[in-house]
């Protein structure tokens, strides 16, 4: 800790135990070594109160710890059903927004402006990949720092002594000790997807792979979350400066921090695609909500503003496939088709992007191009019956206001055989009794 300055000499330090044994080590070694460095400890338990009876006697056992040692104790139980946020953010968020504000204003109470938080070494390589899986930038993939501002307050900094240690570590410390302490049976529950990056992930890449895994997965995530942070210093100094270079002339990585940025200070948490999307096209909407749509001008800025209805377009084309080949254009799309006879074995799909090869006899000569209509159903491949075409849509993360300029193709029977942008068809695909194949080949200038 005094090495790398996260707690001055004289300073209160709160130290947030819940019972486990990660805190209790946090505990009994910050009170052994407060002394050297006149630091006036204090206690905070927040009581989630999720687990009956298990979350009292985890409260219990703190208390008896804390009266042990003579420490200053702060202790809340949370409401969690009178909670709105519970319905905003869910749970798990809800409850991280009260435990820090109660951490917040504990540390006030006890005369001082810093927590400390027992998060250790394979709690990080844990969020690394949980962070990892859910497709995480360079931010998200540094991972927890030694030491930053509390989420609720940022006049209050939360450091975390611990993040250099193993958990093996910690376990062979409280052994050597005799430090008492109270497992959460939900750890080792497999339907957390965290426990089971805990119990099966990373013992196996441990095992076969990488002994160290948890040092050199920490390794990465200090490389990755400075160079980030570096992006991020870039961006916001190019914002701060009234954006005087082009936008277009900004490094790929700034050019993606500069428009996180200000996605956030607007309120919306970008994700890879919708951040790509405006990086990479401007004066073009998104929606992101119902009601509320973000694009980019060309000289970087990110708005946003209130959405409006996209309408059906009742556009449509009728064709007749006559011949063996033939151009259909529709609005901005052009479809080369091609269709010739088979033997009747089983065929291939096609390989060529934007590009599908259908059952000509099923299709018959006569289809219609148009665009989404509402009540549309459709069935991918490999789906058994059709669903609703707007529920595809939403399943593809299609944008709101681009799936009105999808373009469908309606087969003879009135079916639709081709959607834009989503699999073939099942109705339609090519089998065993194909005697024709039509093969589909679009381009959207």
């Amino acid at each position: 800790m005094t090495e790398r300055q996260l707690v001055a000499r004289g300073e209160t330090l709160l130290v947030a135990v819940s019972g486990g044994m990660d805190s209790m080590v946090l505990l009994d070694v910050l009170r052994r070594v407060a002394p050297e460095h006149g630091w006036r400890l204090a206690v905070a338990h927040f009581n989630h109160r999720l687990r009956g009876a298990e979350s009292d006697a985890d409260a219990a056992l703190v208390r008896e710890a804390v009266a042990k040692w003579g420490l200053p104790l702060f202790e809340e139980g949370w409401r969690h059903r009178e909670d709105l946020r519970v319905g905003q953010h869910g749970l798990e968020m809800a409850a991280r927004l009260a435990r820090h504000e109660f951490f917040a204003r504990a540390a006030t109470a006890a005369g001082g402006k810093t927590v400390a938080l027992a998060h250790h070494g394979d709690d990080q390589a844990e969020l690394f990949f949980l962070r990892l899986f859910r497709g995480a930038g360079g931010e998200g993939l540094g991972g927890m720092q030694w030491s930053n501002p509390s989420p609720v307050d940022a006049s209050v900094r939360l450091v975390r002594p611990l993040l250099g240690q193993t958990r093996a570590t910690l376990r062979a410390y409280a052994a050597q000790h005799g430090i008492v302490f109270r497992e959460d049976a939900s750890n080792a529950d497999p339907a957390h997807e965290r426990n089971r990056i805990r119990h099966e992930l990373l013992p196996s890449l441990a095992r076969d792979f990488e002994p160290a895994i948890t040092a050199t997965v920490g390794r990465a995530m200090a490389i990755v979350g400075a160079e980030a942070d570096f992006v991020r210093q870039a961006a916001e100094k190019w914002l701060a400066a009234g954006r005087r270079a082009a936008f277009a002339r900004l490094h790929l990585a700034v050019q993606r921090q500069v428009v996180r940025l200000q996605l956030r200070a607007l309120g919306v948490e970008g994700e890879f695609d919708l951040i790509e999307h405006l990086r990479g096209h401007a004066d073009i909407r998104v929606t992101v909500r119902p009601e509320f749509v973000v694009w980019r001008d060309d000289a970087g800025l990110v708005a946003c503003g209130p959405a409006t209805a996209p309408a059906f377009d009742p556009a449509e084309a009728a064709f007749e496939l006559t011949g063996d080949q033939g151009e259909l254009r529709f609005i901005r799309l052009l479809i080369q088709w091609q269709s010739r006879s088979e033997d009747g074995a089983e065929l291939p799909a096609a390989r060529l992007p934007n590009c599908e090869c259908f059952d000509a006899t099923k299709v018959g000569r006569r289809i219609v191009l148009r665009h989404w209509r509402a009540g549309d159903r459709f069935q991918p491949i490999g789906m058994a019956t059709p669903v609703k075409l707007q529920d595809l849509f939403a399943a593809a993360r299609v944008p709101r206001a681009q799936r009105h300029e999808r373009v469908v193709a309606v087969a003879e029977n009135g079916a639709l055989f081709w959607v834009e942008g989503l699999r073939m068809s099942e109705e339609f695909k090519l089998d065993k009794k194909t005697v024709r194949r039509l093969k589909w080949r679009w381009v959207r200038p």
